[in-house]
């Protein structure tokens, strides 16, 4: 849609605010913005900044222990775009986040890592590959002019 320019923020429910913090900005290393706070002072949600534009959302008070699984309708995961996948693992390896699988080559042609936050939110880490599908359906479409 014409006027877009690009995912402002992503939201997510958690059931321990402190544990995902220390899980999203300690580890992964996306500093805290802003608070929201109920009218009683409890914090209603955290904004987490991921780029300047971009942001991630938490909200506490989930229902669930866990996010749904793989194929449960709503969002399936969340991507986080990697300039240095090995260097960006290697990081988050060293602040003790494990990986749900090996760094491999996508469908796509790109490299991706994938983790899982503690209420099991699936992220993705995508390191663009020149000549990936993507970069390919890009060129098509400014040639069709989209």
């Amino acid at each position: 849609m014409k006027g877009i320019v690009h995912i402002g923020h992503v939201a997510i429910k958690v059931t321990d605010l402190e544990k995902s913090l220390e899980y999203y900005e300690k580890r992964l290393g996306f500093p805290e913005m802003l608070r929201l706070h109920n009218d009683d002072g409890t914090p209603w949600l955290v904004y987490l900044r991921i780029t300047d534009d971009q942001y991630l959302e938490i909200f506490p008070g989930a229902e669930n222990d866990r996010a749904p699984g793989w194929n449960a309708n709503g969002v399936n995961h969340m991507c986080f775009t990697i300039e240095d996948l090995d260097g960006t693992v290697a990081r988050i390896e060293e602040a003790g986040i494990t990986l749900l699988s090996p760094i491999k080559e996508g469908l796509d042609g790109n490299r991706q890592a994938w983790l899982e936050d503690p209420d099991g939110n699936r992220i993705e880490l995508m390191e663009m590959k020149p000549g990936c599908l993507q970069f390919e359906a890009i060129d098509r479409l400014h040639r069709e002019g989209r």
